[in-house]
């Protein structure tokens, strides 16, 4: 079931799985994908009792900024806020948060900064914030070939690129990321859709700028932006998933990845999985969430 709630700056669409009074589980999508990318891993957690609630991002599929004034930020904290309005529009004190990508990063930043409201956490990709700060220093250049999307949304070619070509663009992006997933024509244009939102690229466009310090982000978010830039822990109970065959995560390991987190870090690797994990692999990503939450 679809439904939408007024939270914050958002009118959010989500879709909703589970008995209403089951265990809350909040599943995150990234860039470029949509809730489609649960559609096997909401069943198989509702099916356990979780009331499972699956939201657009900003930018993508029916959510819509409530005022047109609202600066279409993609930055990190506008995203951690968002999760956080979500919550408290549905009158939900707690739950698990689990995503990846941009999902993740939502996930990951309510965990740091509000970690009362986050039961536990699952991610994929490792310790989500973004050092901002930092973000000039090259990479090893295997993992800098891989960020070429990132570069050319730094420009305006890469802007028009993004407005004129978004399903050819994002539909390479599915495919270098997940080498090994066979997915068909009808799985993407099913996400795909969700790319017709009309604050669509300047979302994406923002993000990827102001990531790298080239794009002012919303004064709204300002405090909390700079609470991350102190690259805060992680304390709630986390999983740290990793598909093998990642073609834009570097596969880093569970023990350069575990100073970022508290107690109760658990880090896998999955065989056989790019980076779209839930899509590519719902058994073991609904497996995580049932073990943290003591249901497997």
């Amino acid at each position: 079931m679809t439904a939408t709630v007024r939270a914050g700056v958002l009118d959010v669409a989500y879709e909703a799985h589970g008995p209403e009074q089951g265990t809350p589980v909040v599943l995150l999508h990234g860039f470029p994908y949509d809730v489609h990318a649960y559609d096997a891993v909401a069943p198989l957690l509702a099916g356990r009792g979780c009331r499972v609630l699956v939201p657009y991002l900003r930018g993508y599929g029916p959510t819509r900024f409530v005022s047109r004034h609202t600066p279409r930020s993609g930055q990190q904290a506008a995203l951690g806020h968002d999760l956080l309005a979500f919550l408290d529009a549905l009158g939900i004190s707690r739950a698990l948060l689990a995503g990846y990508d941009w999902g993740g990063r939502a996930a990951g930043i309510l965990a740091a900064l509000w970690p009362q409201r986050v039961a536990a956490l699952v991610i994929a990709d490792g310790y989500p914030i973004q050092d901002i700060a930092a973000a000039s220093q090259p990479a090893d250049p295997q993992a800098e070939w891989r960020y070429w999307y990132q570069y050319y949304f730094h420009s305006e070619r890469g802007r028009a690129g993004l407005a004129a070509n978004r399903q050819a663009l994002c539909r390479l992006l599915w495919e270098l990321w997940s080498p090994t997933w066979r997915f068909d024509a009808a799985t993407f244009e099913r996400s795909a859709a969700a790319f017709d939102n009309p604050d669509f690229v300047e979302v994406v466009i923002h993000s990827y700028r102001h990531r790298y310090g080239l794009a002012e982000g919303d004064p709204a978010y300002e405090d909390s932006e700079r609470a991350l830039q102190a690259q805060p822990r992680i304390e709630v109970p986390t999983t740290v998933l990793a598909g093998g065959d990642d073609g834009v995560s570097s596969l880093r390991g569970g023990a350069l990845e575990a100073p970022h987190f508290g107690a109760a870090y658990h880090y896998e690797a999955i065989a056989d999985c790019g980076h779209n994990i839930p899509q590519e692999q719902p058994q073991a990503f609904a497996g995580a969430i049932l073990q943290r939450l003591g249901l497997a």
